[in-house]
Parts: structure tokens; sequence; C-alpha cells
């Protein structure tokens, strides 16, 4: 009777120490990347110059492509048939100036597109006209043409698939690539 006793008290012991080991290694994946991205946006960005851009850090290496879409954004986006840069525009395009102007051997295309909607002939030229639109508002805040090359992929390169507003307003923009 005594031996059946301590045998149940061993038995209840190791489903105990089992669970306990099991609860111990469980780490929801959610709340260390939280944790993560915490850490990262308290840590601010200077890209080596002592300069504060304003702009989170991140794991990208300075002056990479990686780096200006995640800290500063790489597009901007355009209304329907127009070449005119929009307040949010205009305040990204800011970022990236100011970006550029911290990593001053850095040389960018900008990629002018279109929507769906229009022929090819038309949307190359559209595109283009955006990112001259871009080239030039870059410009006035400082930074040398010659650091930037327009080309227009017109509505051969699309983000988004679809016949769609949402997908058609993706497609309208100019992202600036690092060279």
């Amino acid at each position: 009777m005594k031996q059946n006793r301590a045998s149940v008290h061993l038995f209840l012991l190791s489903i105990v120490l089992v669970l306990a080991t099991a609860c111990a290694s469980y780490k929801p994946q959610d709340q260390s990347s939280q944790k993560q991205d915490q850490s990262e946006q308290n840590t601010g960005s200077t890209y080596g110059t002592g300069l504060s851009t304003g702009v989170e850090s991140t794991s990208h290496a300075p002056s990479s492509q990686g780096d200006l879409g995640a800290n500063v954004g790489d597009r901007v986006f355009f209304a329907l048939n127009r070449s005119d840069l929009s307040q949010a525009a205009r305040s990204i395009l800011g970022r990236q100036a100011a970006w550029l102007k911290l990593n001053p051997n850095v040389r960018v295309t900008l990629e002018g597109h279109a929507d769906e909607r229009g022929t090819r002939e038309y949307n190359i030229a559209l595109g283009l006209r955006r990112a001259n639109s871009v080239k030039t508002y870059l410009s006035g805040l400082g930074i040398s043409p010659s650091r930037m090359h327009t080309i227009s992929y017109g509505k051969e390169r699309p983000v988004a698939l679809c016949n769609q507003e949402r997908c058609w307003k993706q497609n309208r923009r100019v992202v600036m690539v690092v060279n």
C-alpha cells in the first residue's frame, strides 16, 4: 500500500514537472516581435552622422534601399491623370531630401508609373511627367539634379493587379530607387 502511494506521488510529481517545463518554454511570437519593434522605435535614427532625421531606425544598412524604404518612404502617389504633388507627397519628398543630404554619395533613379487605364504611350509620358515633377521638387530642396535619373515604366510594372480604384491608386506612383 505504501509502495502504491509512493508511485502515485512520483507519477503526479512527474506530471507537474512536465507541465512546468512546457509552460516555461512557451513564448508567444507576437509579444517578442512587439518588444523588438518597440526597442527599434526607441533608438531614433542618426545614420552615423550625428544628425537626427526624426525617423525610426531599423536594421537596414545605412544608405541602402531598405534604409530608404523603411525609414523615409521610397514612393509618392498621384491622382488620376495628374503629375502635380499632393501635400502628402511633398511631406515624403521632404524626408527623402533630408535622407539624400545625409547620404551625399547616393544616386537615385526616380521611376514613374501609371495605372492600367490609358494607352501605353500616354502612360509612358504620364510616368515621365511624374518622375520629372519629383526631380524638380527635390532639386528645389537642394538635391543636385545630377544625382537623380528619371525613367518611366508607364503601366508596365504595376504593384497591384485588379480593376478597382484601390489597385489603380497604388500603381500611380514614383518610386525612388537607390543606385
